[in-house]
């Protein structure tokens, strides 16, 4: 059993979620994997369970009933993985839009440089997008501004989902109190971990769009997260923060 758990939601992945894991399997540095699968029709969770076979001790797999949304999914890996002996707790996606390779850049910002939370920031050194669109290239680029505007925030990608928390950081936030599910839920995680005074680095990544499966972005998310963030600010005037 490794100290550094990757978290992947999955929701329809049987395309790429063996190869993710085996992957992350091969890498000189020791991961385990949760997989939360939000009762995938597509036979994801048949497929991570066969696996389990193989990997016994370093792969796991939580089922849950029906498509919950990518923060409730978090929140339920994040409270499996504080009532295990964790110290690091990863996010990543399952179609390798993030590298596997960089989570070892992701562990050493927070295991060597200090970090308490790292991210895999897409803007932080430019543009770092293959294959997008550029309508979707400019919302998420202009969604990170717009953020960073409203809340104060020093960080470039506030929307990435590509991240390594200490455990100290999760034990902290009230997981419970975490109100949005969609992708406004990186933003609120971000911002409450900066505004509990945790210290955040930004490490530069490159994300790759997705070869196999299907994108689960919709406008109803990018609507949450424009909206919520106005929210979120005012209510943290209300809030003590130490």
């Amino acid at each position: 059993m490794s100290n550094k758990l990757i978290i992947i939601p999955t929701y329809n992945e049987k395309e790429n979620i063996e190869n993710i894991i085996l992957k992350v399997f091969s890498l000189d540095e020791e991961f385990d994997i949760l997989i939360v699968d939000d009762g995938s029709p597509d036979g994801t969770a048949n497929i991570v369970k066969n696996l389990k076979e193989k990997f016994p001790e370093n792969l796991h797999i939580e089922e849950r009933t029906g498509k919950l949304g990518l923060g409730t999914a978090y929140i339920h890996g994040f409270k499996w993985c504080l009532s295990k002996d964790y110290e690091y707790v990863f996010e990543m996606d399952a179609d390798f839009s993030h590298d596997p390779d960089d989570l070892v850049r992701l562990y050493n910002a927070c295991h060597l440089n200090n970090g308490d939370v790292a991210i895999g920031s897409r803007y932080i050194k430019g543009v770092n997008i293959v294959n997008w669109p550029m309508s979707r290239l400019l919302m998420s680029f202009f969604a990170s501004k717009y953020v960073k505007t409203i809340t104060g925030m020093p960080i470039h990608d506030s929307t990435a989902g590509f991240k390594c928390y200490k455990r100290k950081v999760l034990e902290k936030i009230d997981l419970d109190k975490i109100k949005f599910v969609g992708y406004a839920f990186q933003i609120e995680m971000k911002f409450t971990a900066w505004k509990y005074g945790f210290n955040v680095i930004e490490v530069p990544v490159i994300f790759t769009d997705r070869q196999e499966g299907n994108s689960k972005m919709s406008g109803g998310i990018f609507f949450e997260a424009f909206f919520g963030v106005m929210q979120m600010k005012i209510n943290s005037y209300f809030k003590n923060w130490k």
